[in-house]
């Protein structure tokens, strides 16, 4: 129970990697605010199986990419848990294509969410970390954002533009006592996955020197310890969790 008392907010929370994260830092005893774009049965479901261990749990519905949106989903959370002491930005979407076709709304949307969402939240976190002279953040990046991936350039142009955020936030913030750190998945068993073409996801996994993609919980894992106290001295750093990509 090492994050006992913290308040953790994790974006993109109703499935997926972001439901596993969630999961893992209540496990580890933080309340839980679980932020979500559409699916509210799921965020629901979450959000039951996060009070189940022993954690408050908050499920709230916004759009992450809209700053008005992400700074009253965090006075929600303040007002109704208390000023979070970790931020997960998660919350990620994929308009894949080839660039030459790929449609301006396409490749503003994803970056919107993906990366700007992921600033409007870290933006009304920060004067509360800032005062408190303590805090986590941690932005889920991508391997597709560090190497590239064909079809994605909108996606890898969100993820890496997430590096950047990280590494300069760590900078500003690490006199204040505040840690600022990614985790890049590689291919992870999701719906995102699942969506994928069979032949093109095997071909893709042949990349992956353990052959397999990760489970959401590995990704978990991850973030459970750059949010835990043995990280307390790294910031800036990009861990990739991608089976030796």
């Amino acid at each position: 129970m090492e994050l006992k008392g913290k308040v953790a907010l994790v974006t993109g929370a109703s499935r997926g990697i972001g439901r596993a994260i969630a999961l893992r830092l209540a496990q580890a005893g933080a309340d839980i605010a679980l932020i979500y774009a559409s699916n509210g049965q799921a965020a629901q479901e979450a959000a039951g199986q996060v009070e189940a261990l022993g954690v408050r749990a908050l499920a709230l519905r916004a759009d992450v990419s809209d700053f008005a949106q992400a700074q009253a989903a965090y006075a929600q959370v303040k007002e109704a848990l208390g000023a979070p002491d970790i931020l997960v930005n998660n919350a990620g979407i994929t308009r894949d294509g080839l660039a030459m076709r790929m449609s301006q709304a396409d490749f503003d949307r994803v970056v919107q969410v993906n990366l700007n969402g992921a600033f409007y939240l870290t933006r009304a976190a920060l004067p509360d970390f800032v005062r408190r002279r303590s805090g986590r953040i941690i932005n889920i990046t991508s391997v597709s954002g560090l190497d590239g991936n064909p079809g994605q350039a909108n996606y890898a142009a969100s993820k890496a533009g997430l590096v950047g955020l990280t590494k300069a936030l760590a900078r500003e913030v690490a006199p204040r006592g505040i840690t600022v750190n990614a985790v890049a998945p590689g291919f992870v068993d999701t719906d995102m996955t699942a969506a994928m073409n069979p032949d093109t996801l095997a071909q893709a996994l042949k990349l992956v020197p353990m052959g397999r993609a990760a489970q959401p919980q590995e990704i978990a894992g991850a973030v459970a310890f750059l949010a835990g106290p043995d990280a307390g001295y790294i910031t800036g750093q990009v861990l990739r969790v991608d089976g030796g990509m």
